[in-house]
Protein backbone atom coordinates (compact mmCIF):
# COMPACT_ATOMS: atom_id res chain seq x y z
CA UNK A 1 0.00 0.00 0.00
CA UNK A 2 1.61 3.23 -0.97
CA UNK A 3 2.19 5.70 2.16
CA UNK A 4 -1.40 8.03 0.20
CA UNK A 5 -3.22 5.09 0.60
CA UNK A 6 -2.39 4.50 3.95
CA UNK A 7 -3.14 8.52 4.79
CA UNK A 8 -6.07 8.57 3.63
CA UNK A 9 -7.41 5.34 5.12
CA UNK A 10 -5.78 6.76 8.27
CA UNK A 11 -7.63 9.78 8.03
CA UNK A 12 -10.98 8.05 6.73
CA UNK A 13 -10.46 5.72 9.80
CA UNK A 14 -10.40 8.81 12.29
CA UNK A 15 -13.35 10.83 10.41
CA UNK A 16 -15.12 7.43 11.08
CA UNK A 17 -14.42 7.45 14.89
CA UNK A 18 -15.07 11.03 14.88
CA UNK A 19 -18.98 10.57 13.57
CA UNK A 20 -19.15 7.77 15.62
CA UNK A 21 -18.94 9.32 18.99
CA UNK A 22 -20.85 12.30 17.44
CA UNK A 23 -24.01 10.10 16.93
CA UNK A 24 -23.65 8.49 20.41
CA UNK A 25 -23.67 11.73 21.94
CA UNK A 26 -26.51 13.55 19.85
CA UNK A 27 -28.17 10.33 20.41
CA UNK A 28 -27.52 10.64 23.98
CA UNK A 29 -28.20 14.23 24.69
CA UNK A 30 -31.48 14.07 22.68
CA UNK A 31 -32.77 10.94 24.47
CA UNK A 32 -31.61 12.04 28.15
CA UNK A 33 -30.39 15.08 27.83
CA UNK A 34 -33.09 16.60 30.33
CA UNK A 35 -32.15 13.32 32.67
CA UNK A 36 -28.85 14.44 32.55
CA UNK A 37 -29.40 18.03 33.35
CA UNK A 38 -31.81 16.79 36.21
CA UNK A 39 -28.61 14.46 37.44
CA UNK A 40 -26.10 17.27 37.33
CA UNK A 41 -28.41 19.89 38.60
CA UNK A 42 -29.13 17.18 41.97
CA UNK A 43 -25.41 16.85 42.31
CA UNK A 44 -24.20 19.82 44.23
CA UNK A 45 -24.84 18.05 47.82
CA UNK A 46 -20.79 18.00 48.24
CA UNK A 47 -17.92 17.90 45.88
CA UNK A 48 -18.15 13.93 45.67
CA UNK A 49 -21.55 13.77 44.38
CA UNK A 50 -20.98 16.29 41.91
CA UNK A 51 -17.52 14.49 40.92
CA UNK A 52 -20.10 11.52 40.61
CA UNK A 53 -22.42 13.33 38.07
CA UNK A 54 -19.63 14.84 36.66
CA UNK A 55 -18.26 11.13 35.69
CA UNK A 56 -21.13 9.06 35.11
CA UNK A 57 -22.47 11.83 32.36
CA UNK A 58 -19.18 11.77 30.85
CA UNK A 59 -19.56 8.03 30.00
CA UNK A 60 -23.20 8.25 29.10
CA UNK A 61 -22.07 11.05 26.27
CA UNK A 62 -18.84 9.95 25.74
CA UNK A 63 -17.83 13.65 25.92
CA UNK A 64 -16.46 15.00 28.32
CA UNK A 65 -16.68 18.72 26.39
CA UNK A 66 -20.82 17.95 26.46
CA UNK A 67 -20.11 17.90 30.22
CA UNK A 68 -18.29 20.79 29.91
CA UNK A 69 -20.83 23.11 27.95
CA UNK A 70 -23.73 21.68 30.37
CA UNK A 71 -21.57 22.54 33.60
CA UNK A 72 -20.82 25.92 32.60
CA UNK A 73 -24.27 26.46 31.17
CA UNK A 74 -25.93 25.93 34.77
CA UNK A 75 -22.91 28.14 36.27
CA UNK A 76 -24.33 30.60 34.05
CA UNK A 77 -27.62 30.70 35.03
CA UNK A 78 -26.71 30.66 38.71
CA UNK A 79 -27.70 27.10 39.09
CA UNK A 80 -24.41 25.96 40.09
CA UNK A 81 -21.58 28.01 41.77
CA UNK A 82 -18.08 27.64 40.29
CA UNK A 83 -16.61 24.69 42.65
CA UNK A 84 -19.20 22.06 42.03
CA UNK A 85 -18.78 22.93 38.38
CA UNK A 86 -15.09 22.53 38.36
CA UNK A 87 -15.65 19.09 40.83
CA UNK A 88 -18.18 17.82 38.17
CA UNK A 89 -15.21 18.93 34.99
CA UNK A 90 -12.81 16.60 37.48
CA UNK A 91 -15.55 13.89 37.18
CA UNK A 92 -15.94 14.12 33.63
CA UNK A 93 -12.23 13.75 32.68
CA UNK A 94 -12.41 10.53 34.89
CA UNK A 95 -15.44 9.12 32.70
CA UNK A 96 -13.93 9.70 29.71
CA UNK A 97 -10.69 7.43 30.31
CA UNK A 98 -13.11 4.86 31.37
CA UNK A 99 -14.40 5.05 27.83
CA UNK A 100 -11.21 4.88 26.97
CA UNK A 101 -10.29 1.62 29.00
CA UNK A 102 -13.41 -0.27 28.10
CA UNK A 103 -12.93 0.88 24.38
CA UNK A 104 -9.58 -1.10 24.50
CA UNK A 105 -10.97 -4.76 25.00
CA UNK A 106 -12.00 -6.63 22.00
CA UNK A 107 -15.04 -5.87 20.77
CA UNK A 108 -14.51 -6.20 17.07
CA UNK A 109 -17.53 -8.54 17.13
CA UNK A 110 -19.82 -6.51 18.55
CA UNK A 111 -19.17 -3.96 16.01
CA UNK A 112 -21.46 -5.51 12.98
CA UNK A 113 -24.27 -6.49 15.60
CA UNK A 114 -24.59 -2.79 17.27
CA UNK A 115 -24.29 -1.55 13.23
CA UNK A 116 -26.89 -4.11 12.02
CA UNK A 117 -29.10 -3.51 15.32
CA UNK A 118 -29.00 0.51 15.31
CA UNK A 119 -29.90 0.01 11.45
CA UNK A 120 -33.47 -1.77 12.46
CA UNK A 121 -33.95 0.32 15.49
CA UNK A 122 -33.39 3.39 13.61
CA UNK A 123 -35.80 2.24 10.46
CA UNK A 124 -38.45 0.36 12.63
CA UNK A 125 -39.20 3.71 14.12
CA UNK A 126 -40.06 7.26 12.95
CA UNK A 127 -38.81 9.07 15.89
CA UNK A 128 -39.03 9.87 19.41
CA UNK A 129 -36.61 8.07 21.83
CA UNK A 130 -36.10 4.24 20.53
CA UNK A 131 -35.02 6.05 17.22
CA UNK A 132 -32.18 7.70 19.25
CA UNK A 133 -31.42 4.59 20.73
CA UNK A 134 -30.83 3.28 17.19
CA UNK A 135 -28.40 6.13 16.58
CA UNK A 136 -26.48 5.12 19.59
CA UNK A 137 -25.77 1.37 18.68
CA UNK A 138 -25.52 2.80 15.04
CA UNK A 139 -22.26 5.23 16.71
CA UNK A 140 -21.21 2.35 18.86
CA UNK A 141 -20.67 0.12 16.05
CA UNK A 142 -18.83 2.90 13.89
CA UNK A 143 -16.77 3.57 16.91
CA UNK A 144 -15.43 -0.25 16.72
CA UNK A 145 -15.16 -0.31 13.16
CA UNK A 146 -12.83 2.52 13.15
CA UNK A 147 -10.70 1.74 15.43
CA UNK A 148 -10.12 -2.12 13.40
CA UNK A 149 -9.84 0.53 10.44
CA UNK A 150 -6.95 2.43 12.48
CA UNK A 151 -5.21 -0.15 13.23
CA UNK A 152 -5.26 -2.35 10.07
CA UNK A 153 -4.32 1.21 7.93
CA UNK A 154 -1.40 2.30 10.55
CA UNK A 155 1.05 -1.52 10.52
CA UNK A 156 2.37 -0.65 7.79
CA UNK A 157 3.86 2.22 8.44
CA UNK A 158 6.19 0.13 11.01
CA UNK A 159 8.30 -0.45 8.12
CA UNK A 160 8.39 3.00 6.87
CA UNK A 161 11.59 4.13 7.60
CA UNK A 162 10.07 7.70 6.91
CA UNK A 163 7.68 7.64 9.27
CA UNK A 164 9.77 5.82 11.60
CA UNK A 165 11.92 9.13 11.93
CA UNK A 166 9.24 11.18 12.10
CA UNK A 167 7.93 9.29 15.05
CA UNK A 168 10.99 8.77 16.34
CA UNK A 169 11.32 12.72 17.16
CA UNK A 170 8.22 12.07 18.97
CA UNK A 171 9.69 9.91 21.44
CA UNK A 172 12.91 11.98 22.50
CA UNK A 173 11.05 15.79 22.53
CA UNK A 174 8.28 14.84 24.86
CA UNK A 175 7.37 18.49 24.87
CA UNK A 176 6.78 18.35 21.27
CA UNK A 177 4.89 15.63 21.69
CA UNK A 178 2.48 16.86 24.32
CA UNK A 179 1.70 19.84 21.84
CA UNK A 180 1.08 17.11 18.87
CA UNK A 181 -1.13 15.95 21.35
CA UNK A 182 -2.87 18.73 22.37
CA UNK A 183 -3.37 20.40 19.06
CA UNK A 184 -4.92 17.21 17.57
CA UNK A 185 -7.30 17.08 20.77
CA UNK A 186 -8.22 21.20 19.97
CA UNK A 187 -8.87 20.35 16.33
CA UNK A 188 -10.43 16.63 16.89
CA UNK A 189 -12.61 18.62 20.27
CA UNK A 190 -12.63 15.00 21.36
CA UNK A 191 -9.62 13.96 24.02
CA UNK A 192 -11.61 10.09 23.70
CA UNK A 193 -11.02 10.22 20.15
CA UNK A 194 -7.46 11.43 20.50
CA UNK A 195 -6.62 9.16 22.88
CA UNK A 196 -8.41 5.88 20.89
CA UNK A 197 -6.16 7.28 17.75
CA UNK A 198 -3.14 7.68 19.88
CA UNK A 199 -4.07 3.42 21.90
CA UNK A 200 -4.42 2.67 17.86
CA UNK A 201 -1.09 3.16 16.94
CA UNK A 202 0.90 2.46 19.99
CA UNK A 203 -0.92 -0.99 19.28
CA UNK A 204 0.40 -1.31 15.87
CA UNK A 205 3.48 -0.62 17.45
CA UNK A 206 3.50 2.52 14.55
CA UNK A 207 4.86 4.77 17.78
CA UNK A 208 6.86 4.00 20.58
CA UNK A 209 4.42 3.71 24.06
CA UNK A 210 6.65 6.57 25.85
CA UNK A 211 6.20 9.20 22.80
CA UNK A 212 2.57 7.77 23.25
CA UNK A 213 2.05 8.71 26.96
CA UNK A 214 3.39 11.83 26.17
CA UNK A 215 0.64 12.49 23.03
CA UNK A 216 -2.07 11.73 26.08
CA UNK A 217 -0.65 14.24 28.19
CA UNK A 218 -1.26 16.45 25.12
CA UNK A 219 -4.44 15.43 24.43
CA UNK A 220 -5.82 16.07 27.94
CA UNK A 221 -4.65 19.24 27.68
CA UNK A 222 -5.88 20.17 24.44
CA UNK A 223 -9.36 18.88 25.33
CA UNK A 224 -9.56 21.90 27.76
CA UNK A 225 -9.59 24.14 24.95
CA UNK A 226 -12.96 23.69 23.26
CA UNK A 227 -15.15 24.56 25.84
CA UNK A 228 -13.57 27.62 26.46
CA UNK A 229 -13.98 28.79 22.88
CA UNK A 230 -17.37 27.57 22.98
CA UNK A 231 -17.91 30.07 26.31
CA UNK A 232 -16.01 33.05 24.53
CA UNK A 233 -19.51 34.97 24.76
CA UNK A 234 -21.06 33.92 27.56
CA UNK A 235 -21.00 35.69 30.59
CA UNK A 236 -17.80 35.66 32.76
CA UNK A 237 -19.87 32.77 35.66
CA UNK A 238 -20.07 30.17 32.69
CA UNK A 239 -16.66 30.89 31.56
CA UNK A 240 -14.19 30.21 35.00
CA UNK A 241 -15.20 26.19 35.26
CA UNK A 242 -13.78 26.18 31.60
CA UNK A 243 -10.59 28.17 32.58
CA UNK A 244 -10.21 26.07 35.63
CA UNK A 245 -10.54 22.65 34.20
CA UNK A 246 -7.91 24.24 31.92
CA UNK A 247 -5.46 25.34 34.85
CA UNK A 248 -5.88 21.77 36.21
CA UNK A 249 -4.64 20.06 33.36
CA UNK A 250 -1.83 21.93 32.42
CA UNK A 251 -0.70 21.87 36.14
CA UNK A 252 -1.02 18.33 35.79
CA UNK A 253 1.02 17.85 32.71
CA UNK A 254 3.74 19.88 33.90
CA UNK A 255 3.98 17.73 36.82
CA UNK A 256 3.68 14.47 34.76
CA UNK A 257 6.19 15.25 31.95
CA UNK A 258 9.18 14.77 34.09
CA UNK A 259 8.20 11.48 34.84
CA UNK A 260 6.99 9.78 31.73
CA UNK A 261 10.30 7.44 31.60
CA UNK A 262 9.88 6.24 35.40
CA UNK A 263 6.16 5.81 34.51
CA UNK A 264 7.36 3.06 31.87
CA UNK A 265 7.92 0.17 34.06
CA UNK A 266 5.20 0.40 36.01
CA UNK A 267 2.85 0.38 32.93
CA UNK A 268 4.94 -2.36 32.05
CA UNK A 269 4.33 -4.62 35.01
CA UNK A 270 0.44 -4.30 34.73
CA UNK A 271 0.38 -4.76 30.98
CA UNK A 272 1.96 -6.17 28.50
CA UNK A 273 -0.08 -4.84 25.69
CA UNK A 274 0.76 -1.53 24.94
CA UNK A 275 -2.97 -0.27 23.65
CA UNK A 276 -3.60 -1.56 27.36
CA UNK A 277 -0.78 0.73 28.83
CA UNK A 278 -1.53 3.86 27.07
CA UNK A 279 -5.30 3.74 28.49
CA UNK A 280 -3.92 3.02 32.17
CA UNK A 281 -1.67 5.99 31.94
CA UNK A 282 -4.26 8.14 30.81
CA UNK A 283 -7.42 6.97 33.56
CA UNK A 284 -4.43 7.24 36.21
CA UNK A 285 -3.35 10.65 35.01
CA UNK A 286 -6.80 12.08 35.39
CA UNK A 287 -7.25 9.67 38.70
CA UNK A 288 -4.20 11.54 40.31
CA UNK A 289 -5.89 14.74 39.07
CA UNK A 290 -9.10 14.59 40.61
CA UNK A 291 -7.32 12.93 43.75
CA UNK A 292 -4.78 16.06 43.52
CA UNK A 293 -7.55 18.92 42.80
CA UNK A 294 -10.50 18.16 44.52
CA UNK A 295 -9.63 19.36 47.76
CA UNK A 296 -8.41 22.39 45.88
CA UNK A 297 -11.70 23.32 44.13
CA UNK A 298 -12.34 26.38 46.31
CA UNK A 299 -9.15 27.90 46.01
CA UNK A 300 -8.65 27.46 42.16
CA UNK A 301 -12.85 28.57 41.83
CA UNK A 302 -11.82 31.84 43.82
CA UNK A 303 -8.50 32.46 41.95
CA UNK A 304 -11.12 31.95 38.55
CA UNK A 305 -13.23 34.70 40.06
CA UNK A 306 -9.94 37.15 40.57
CA UNK A 307 -9.27 36.15 36.93
CA UNK A 308 -13.03 36.66 35.70
CA UNK A 309 -14.41 39.22 38.28
CA UNK A 310 -17.71 39.77 37.39
CA UNK A 311 -17.93 43.32 38.13
CA UNK A 312 -16.06 43.67 34.62
CA UNK A 313 -19.75 41.83 33.31
CA UNK A 314 -22.16 44.80 32.09
CA UNK A 315 -25.52 43.54 32.12
CA UNK A 316 -25.71 44.95 28.83
CA UNK A 317 -30.30 44.21 28.83
CA UNK A 318 -30.13 45.64 25.22
CA UNK A 319 -29.26 42.24 23.28
CA UNK A 320 -29.13 38.97 23.55
CA UNK A 321 -26.02 37.51 25.50
CA UNK A 322 -26.43 33.65 26.12
CA UNK A 323 -27.15 32.36 22.66
CA UNK A 324 -24.21 30.28 22.42
CA UNK A 325 -23.60 28.94 18.94
CA UNK A 326 -21.69 25.74 20.25
CA UNK A 327 -24.43 24.52 22.12
CA UNK A 328 -26.50 24.28 19.11
CA UNK A 329 -25.49 20.49 18.94
CA UNK A 330 -26.70 20.09 22.59
CA UNK A 331 -30.57 20.84 22.66
CA UNK A 332 -30.62 20.89 25.68
CA UNK A 333 -28.15 23.57 27.05
CA UNK A 334 -29.42 25.48 23.42
CA UNK A 335 -32.67 25.13 24.79
CA UNK A 336 -32.08 26.37 28.23
CA UNK A 337 -30.04 29.43 26.33
CA UNK A 338 -33.25 30.49 24.85
CA UNK A 339 -35.14 30.08 27.79
CA UNK A 340 -32.96 32.42 29.78
CA UNK A 341 -32.87 35.31 26.76
CA UNK A 342 -36.97 34.96 26.83
CA UNK A 343 -37.22 35.68 30.44
CA UNK A 344 -34.61 38.44 29.70
CA UNK A 345 -36.98 39.95 26.98
CA UNK A 346 -40.20 39.23 29.30
CA UNK A 347 -38.49 42.07 31.91
CA UNK A 348 -38.36 44.40 28.91
CA UNK A 349 -41.85 44.18 27.74
CA UNK A 350 -43.18 43.87 31.48
CA UNK A 351 -41.33 47.34 31.91
CA UNK A 352 -42.76 48.49 28.75
CA UNK A 353 -46.01 47.78 29.61
CA UNK A 354 -45.83 49.47 33.02
CA UNK A 355 -43.90 52.58 31.64
CA UNK A 356 -46.59 52.87 28.24
CA UNK A 357 -49.57 53.10 31.37
CA UNK A 358 -47.57 55.49 33.20
CA UNK A 359 -47.12 58.10 30.22
CA UNK A 360 -51.13 57.60 29.37
CA UNK A 361 -52.17 57.99 32.67
CA UNK A 362 -49.67 61.22 33.04
CA UNK A 363 -49.12 62.69 29.69
CA UNK A 364 -45.75 61.74 30.55
CA UNK A 365 -44.09 62.18 26.34
CA UNK A 366 -40.14 61.40 27.83
CA UNK A 367 -41.49 57.80 29.40
CA UNK A 368 -43.47 57.10 25.98
CA UNK A 369 -39.70 57.92 24.25
CA UNK A 370 -38.53 54.91 26.75
CA UNK A 371 -40.93 52.77 25.47
CA UNK A 372 -40.90 53.60 21.45
CA UNK A 373 -36.59 52.59 22.33
CA UNK A 374 -37.47 49.80 23.64
CA UNK A 375 -39.59 47.78 21.11
CA UNK A 376 -36.48 48.21 19.43
CA UNK A 377 -34.40 46.34 22.04
CA UNK A 378 -37.55 43.69 22.35
CA UNK A 379 -37.48 43.12 18.63
CA UNK A 380 -33.71 42.24 18.85
CA UNK A 381 -34.19 39.82 21.27
CA UNK A 382 -36.97 38.07 18.92
CA UNK A 383 -34.62 38.25 15.73
CA UNK A 384 -32.49 37.09 17.60
CA UNK A 385 -34.05 34.27 19.34
CA UNK A 386 -36.12 33.34 15.99
CA UNK A 387 -32.85 32.70 14.23
CA UNK A 388 -31.10 31.14 16.99
CA UNK A 389 -33.91 28.59 17.40
CA UNK A 390 -34.03 28.14 13.11
CA UNK A 391 -30.84 27.02 13.34
CA UNK A 392 -30.98 24.61 16.46
CA UNK A 393 -34.51 22.99 14.36
CA UNK A 394 -32.04 22.20 11.20
CA UNK A 395 -30.79 19.84 13.78
CA UNK A 396 -32.37 16.39 13.88
CA UNK A 397 -34.27 17.27 16.78
CA UNK A 398 -36.10 14.67 19.12
CA UNK A 399 -40.16 15.12 19.50
CA UNK A 400 -40.05 16.83 22.56
CA UNK A 401 -37.33 19.07 21.62
CA UNK A 402 -39.11 19.63 18.59
CA UNK A 403 -41.87 20.85 20.17
CA UNK A 404 -40.59 22.71 22.99
CA UNK A 405 -38.72 24.83 19.99
CA UNK A 406 -41.78 25.46 18.17
CA UNK A 407 -43.25 26.41 21.48
CA UNK A 408 -40.48 29.14 22.38
CA UNK A 409 -40.60 30.38 19.12
CA UNK A 410 -44.70 31.03 19.18
CA UNK A 411 -44.10 32.44 22.67
CA UNK A 412 -41.52 34.82 21.37
CA UNK A 413 -43.19 35.83 18.78
CA UNK A 414 -46.49 36.37 20.89
CA UNK A 415 -43.74 38.92 23.41
CA UNK A 416 -42.90 40.65 20.35
CA UNK A 417 -46.81 41.53 19.23
CA UNK A 418 -47.33 42.68 23.10
CA UNK A 419 -44.67 45.27 22.16
CA UNK A 420 -45.49 45.96 18.91
CA UNK A 421 -49.06 46.83 20.67
CA UNK A 422 -47.65 49.07 23.66
CA UNK A 423 -45.40 51.20 20.92
CA UNK A 424 -47.58 51.48 18.29
CA UNK A 425 -50.95 51.63 20.31
CA UNK A 426 -51.00 52.35 23.74
CA UNK A 427 -48.05 54.73 23.11
CA UNK A 428 -49.96 56.63 20.31
CA UNK A 429 -52.97 56.91 22.62
CA UNK A 430 -50.60 58.59 25.04
CA UNK A 431 -49.49 60.81 22.75
CA UNK A 432 -52.72 61.84 21.44
CA UNK A 433 -54.18 62.48 24.80
CA UNK A 434 -50.93 64.31 25.78
CA UNK A 435 -51.52 66.92 22.51
CA UNK A 436 -55.12 67.57 23.32
CA UNK A 437 -54.61 67.96 26.75
CA UNK A 438 -57.36 65.40 27.84
CA UNK A 439 -57.59 64.15 31.23
CA UNK A 440 -59.46 60.52 31.62
CA UNK A 441 -62.72 61.18 34.51
CA UNK A 442 -62.06 59.26 37.58
CA UNK A 443 -64.42 56.58 36.84
CA UNK A 444 -62.40 56.14 33.29
CA UNK A 445 -59.06 56.07 34.55
CA UNK A 446 -60.23 53.71 38.00
CA UNK A 447 -61.52 51.40 35.39
CA UNK A 448 -58.21 51.37 32.94
CA UNK A 449 -56.32 51.06 36.25
CA UNK A 450 -58.17 48.15 37.22
CA UNK A 451 -57.90 45.98 33.47
CA UNK A 452 -54.25 47.40 33.68
CA UNK A 453 -53.52 45.41 36.96
CA UNK A 454 -55.27 42.73 35.32
CA UNK A 455 -53.43 42.25 32.16
CA UNK A 456 -49.84 43.08 34.49
CA UNK A 457 -51.11 39.90 36.86
CA UNK A 458 -51.59 37.91 33.73
CA UNK A 459 -48.19 38.84 32.32
CA UNK A 460 -46.60 37.39 35.79
CA UNK A 461 -49.04 34.08 35.58
CA UNK A 462 -47.91 33.66 32.09
CA UNK A 463 -44.60 33.55 32.99
CA UNK A 464 -44.78 31.78 35.40
CA UNK A 465 -46.83 29.28 33.10
CA UNK A 466 -43.27 29.52 30.74
CA UNK A 467 -41.04 28.43 33.44
CA UNK A 468 -43.58 25.36 35.02
CA UNK A 469 -45.48 24.29 32.54
CA UNK A 470 -48.17 23.62 35.30
CA UNK A 471 -51.02 22.46 33.77
CA UNK A 472 -53.19 24.11 37.09
CA UNK A 473 -51.61 27.65 36.69
CA UNK A 474 -52.09 27.34 32.71
CA UNK A 475 -56.00 27.13 33.26
CA UNK A 476 -55.67 29.86 35.84
CA UNK A 477 -54.55 32.24 33.24
CA UNK A 478 -57.26 31.24 30.39
CA UNK A 479 -59.96 31.75 33.05
CA UNK A 480 -58.69 34.97 33.34
CA UNK A 481 -58.86 35.88 29.57
CA UNK A 482 -62.71 35.24 30.61
CA UNK A 483 -62.43 37.25 34.01
CA UNK A 484 -61.36 40.51 31.85
CA UNK A 485 -63.63 39.84 29.19
CA UNK A 486 -66.41 40.54 31.44
CA UNK A 487 -64.55 43.47 33.11
CA UNK A 488 -63.73 45.16 29.69
CA UNK A 489 -67.50 44.61 28.57
CA UNK A 490 -68.69 46.19 32.12
CA UNK A 491 -65.98 49.17 31.80
CA UNK A 492 -67.70 49.55 28.38
CA UNK A 493 -71.36 50.27 29.61
CA UNK A 494 -70.44 52.14 32.52
CA UNK A 495 -68.50 54.53 30.12
CA UNK A 496 -71.15 54.28 28.07
CA UNK A 497 -73.72 55.06 30.76
CA UNK A 498 -71.16 58.52 31.59
CA UNK A 499 -70.72 59.54 28.12
CA UNK A 500 -74.32 60.02 27.30
CA UNK A 501 -74.82 61.60 30.53
CA UNK A 502 -71.93 63.86 30.01
CA UNK A 503 -71.23 67.42 27.42
CA UNK A 504 -70.38 66.25 24.07
CA UNK A 505 -67.07 67.34 23.83
CA UNK A 506 -66.32 63.67 25.91
CA UNK A 507 -66.08 62.15 22.27
CA UNK A 508 -62.07 62.23 21.91
CA UNK A 509 -61.53 61.31 25.22
CA UNK A 510 -64.21 58.48 24.66
CA UNK A 511 -62.55 57.23 21.80
CA UNK A 512 -59.24 57.36 23.25
CA UNK A 513 -60.41 55.68 26.27
CA UNK A 514 -61.88 52.64 23.93
CA UNK A 515 -58.86 52.20 22.18
CA UNK A 516 -57.01 51.59 24.78
CA UNK A 517 -59.64 48.88 26.46
CA UNK A 518 -59.22 47.46 22.88
CA UNK A 519 -55.35 47.34 23.30
CA UNK A 520 -55.15 45.89 26.52
CA UNK A 521 -57.44 43.25 25.52
CA UNK A 522 -55.27 42.47 22.82
CA UNK A 523 -52.10 42.32 25.03
CA UNK A 524 -54.13 40.21 27.25
CA UNK A 525 -55.02 37.46 25.17
CA UNK A 526 -51.28 37.23 23.30
CA UNK A 527 -50.32 36.29 27.23
CA UNK A 528 -52.87 33.84 27.66
CA UNK A 529 -52.24 31.63 24.44
CA UNK A 530 -48.94 31.06 26.47
CA UNK A 531 -50.99 28.09 28.44
CA UNK A 532 -52.71 26.62 25.35
CA UNK A 533 -49.74 24.39 24.30
CA UNK A 534 -49.82 23.19 27.85
CA UNK A 535 -53.17 21.98 27.68
CA UNK A 536 -52.86 20.67 24.35
CA UNK A 537 -50.52 18.51 25.32
CA UNK A 538 -52.43 17.50 28.42
CA UNK A 539 -55.53 16.46 25.99
CA UNK A 540 -57.31 19.15 27.79
CA UNK A 541 -58.43 21.34 24.95
CA UNK A 542 -62.01 20.66 23.36
CA UNK A 543 -61.84 20.18 19.54
CA UNK A 544 -63.29 23.22 17.13
CA UNK A 545 -66.67 23.51 18.05
CA UNK A 546 -67.99 24.83 14.48
CA UNK A 547 -69.73 22.13 12.36
CA UNK A 548 -69.02 22.15 8.85
CA UNK A 549 -72.21 22.34 6.66
CA UNK A 550 -72.65 20.49 3.03
CA UNK A 551 -74.02 22.14 0.41
CA UNK A 552 -76.35 19.99 -1.88
CA UNK A 553 -74.25 17.27 -3.91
Amino acid sequence: MSGTAILINLLGGVALLLWGLRMVRTGVTRSFGGDLQRLLGHSLRNRFTAFAAGLGATVVLQSSTATSLLAASFAGRHLMATAPALAILLGADVGTSLVAQILTFDLSLLSPILLLAGLIIFHSVSGGRRRNIGRICLGLGLILLALRLIVSTSEPLRDSALAQQILASLTDEAVIAVLVGALIAWLSHSSLATVLLIMSLAAGQVIAVGAALALVLGANLGAAAPPIVATLRSGVVARRPPLGNLLFRLVGCLLALPFLAEALPWLALLETDAARQVANFHTAFNLCLAILFLPLIGPMARLTEAVLPEATEADDVTRPRHLDAAALDTPAVALANVRREVVRMGEVVEQMLSQGFEALRNNDKALAKKVEKADDVVDGFHAAIRQYLTLLSREPLGDQDSRRCADLLMFTTNLEHVGDIIELNVVESARKKTQAQIQFSNEDLAELTALFELVRDSMRICFAVFMSDDITVARQLIERKTLFRRREMAAIEEHQQRLRAAATDGVEASSIFLDVLRDLRRINSHLTSAAYPILDTAGELRPNRLRSHHGPS
